[in-house]
């Protein structure tokens, strides 16, 4: 008989595509129980009922359950639900002694509450919880997330975004204006279908939305500030492609002409030489079709030819927005704050084809 599992974890929100891929990390996860999903959907049926690929996997179901309730008597609580509902739901949850929280929403990743009102539309009804929160980017807040009872893990652009452009910001040589364009895939709109999400106008389209005004853009600008980005102004235009999964962003800026494309690749190398899930491909850029269903993510770089002392360079990135950008984070973020392997249930490097 395996030995009994060292922590009982619960999810809340788990119905969406995001709750699904939580929901299979943890249930091949050797340290950590899934013990209760809580869900105002689907409620009584089995988690295959959300993903058919739990079929006979589990006997778990979903429960009408308040999220004090789902929380009690866990160690670690992984919040699914949507923006503005999440930040509802913290406190009563925080009120249970000793109960870690990772939440997936956007509600508490950022530091500034006026930004919070100016890009999801309201004002944040628990502005004094926001600085419980560590960022959960483990490339930059490790040891900060290891300490951390509180987590927000990042929003899927924003992940690709940063690990893109956070050697740079760490160089030194993010400053001014950056212009960036990511391209992102159909799960990253949520289970329910809407008008410009569904399969008949997205499949063979390509869209741009909410350009300029994306509500990742302040989570990013604060988090590479943190790592050592000046007056950085981000200019941002998020674009819905016909693929599921996976996103592709694609950041430009200038930089003094001695940054060749060779002394830009080692940089990248040795930001994440020993990093566990960002990859720096020698000999090829990154593409979604790499990452797709994995945690992994790719960074890579691409340099024009110098004009007045100056060159024009692409930072590229690549990751899975359901993984990476979304529930495999959480897990890494997960094991960190439970002092676990951050590695656990996330190593698997995915299928191929894609």
């Amino acid at each position: 008989m395996p030995g009994r599992k060292r922590y009982r974890a619960a999810v809340v929100g788990g119905s969406g595509y995001g709750g699904a891929e939580m929901i299979r990390r943890l249930l091949v996860h050797p340290e950590v129980e899934l013990v209760r999903v809580a869900s105002v959907d689907l409620v009584g049926e089995p988690l295959s009922a959300a993903d058919p690929k739990l079929e006979g996997r589990t006997d778990l179901l979903f429960q009408d359950l308040a999220p004090a309730a789902a929380a009690s008597g866990m160690d670690v609580v992984l919040l699914g639900l949507p923006h503005k509902v999440a930040a509802q739901k913290v406190p009563e949850i925080a009120a249970i002694p000793g109960v870690k929280v990772v939440d997936m929403s956007g509600d508490f990743r950022l530091k500034s509450a006026e930004s919070y009102e100016r890009y999801y539309g309201q004002k944040h009804p628990h502005p004094e919880r926001l600085a419980d929160f560590v960022y959960g980017l483990p490339e930059l807040n490790r040891a900060a997330i290891r300490q951390a009872r509180f987590v927000a893990a990042p929003g899927c652009f924003a992940t690709t975004i940063e690990l893109g452009l956070l050697p740079l910001a760490r160089a030194g040589l993010l400053e001014g204006i950056v212009h960036v364009q990511g391209i992102t895939g159909s799960s990253g709109s949520g289970v329910a279908a809407q008008a410009t999400t569904h399969h008949p106008v997205r499949a063979g389209n390509l869209r741009c939305y909410r350009p300029l005004w994306h509500q990742h853009v302040p989570e990013i600008a604060e988090t590479l500030a943190a790592a050592g980005a000046r007056e950085l102004e981000l200019r941002f235009v998020p674009v819905s492609a016909p693929l599921v999964r996976g996103i592709l962003a694609t950041a430009f800026l200038e930089l003094p002409e001695a940054w060749t494309e060779e002394r830009l690749q080692r940089l990248l190398e040795e930001a994440y030489a020993g990093e566990p899930f960002v990859r720096v491909p020698r000999k090829r850029l990154p593409e979604v079709a790499a990452v797709a269903g994995s945690n992994f993510a790719e960074v890579g770089v691409a340099a024009g030819p110098a004009w007045r002392g100056r060159r024009t360079v692409t930072l590229i990135s690549a990751l899975d927005n359901l993984v990476k950008g979304g529930a495999g984070q959480a897990i890494e973020d997960m094991n960190l704050v439970l002092g676990l392997d951050e590695t656990l249930s996330l190593e698997d490097p995915g299928p191929w084809p894609p």
